[in-house]
């Protein structure tokens, strides 16, 4: 396609400019994958209007979706990479808010307690000890399962089998 051959250049750029590493590959990746996905539509006999915004648009679910699918490693109470006005990254970081809160919800109250003291109130596990009255080995074992659990359901959520 003209559109494309012409275009190829100014759409890797808008795709790097929303990546954190600005990974020449993967804005690469990305616009071939919109490429394809234009071309394996379900009806091509369909017209498509705007060209130029049906590809901004998908490069931009793409862009979302190559986010969740890394969402586990993003920063959670920094600014994300791209700025805050980023739309499609402010998503996937309410998005993975809501599903670290969620997984937390799910724990135990054991566990969800010493987490909740020791990462965000920034309570250390001998100050806890005392005022507990619970063995520091204790609190560091429920940490530990806890955060297991919110792994493991963070991945299930990320990686569904």
């Amino acid at each position: 396609m003209d559109f494309f051959r012409v275009k190829r250049e100014a759409l890797v750029g808008f795709v790097r400019r929303r990546l954190d590493d600005a990974a020449g590959q993967e804005a690469e990746d990305i616009v071939q994958d919109v490429f394809l996905g234009l071309l394996d539509r379900a009806d091509p006999t369909i017209p498509i209007r705007d060209l130029a915004a049906f590809c901004y648009r998908a490069l931009t679910n793409k862009i979302v979706d190559f986010y969740r699918s890394r969402k586990m490693i993003l920063p959670l109470n920094e600014e994300l990479p791209g700025g805050e006005e980023d739309p499609p990254l402010q998503i996937v970081r309410r998005e993975t808010l809501e599903e670290v809160f969620a997984a937390l919800d799910a724990l135990s109250p054991d566990e969800k307690a010493v987490i909740l003291e020791t990462e965000l109130e920034g309570r250390s596990f001998k100050d806890l000890a005392g005022e507990w009255g619970i063995p520091v080995g204790t609190l560091l074992a429920r940490k530990s399962r806890g955060l297991e659990k919110i792994r493991k359901q963070l991945a299930a959520r990320i990686n569904p089998e």
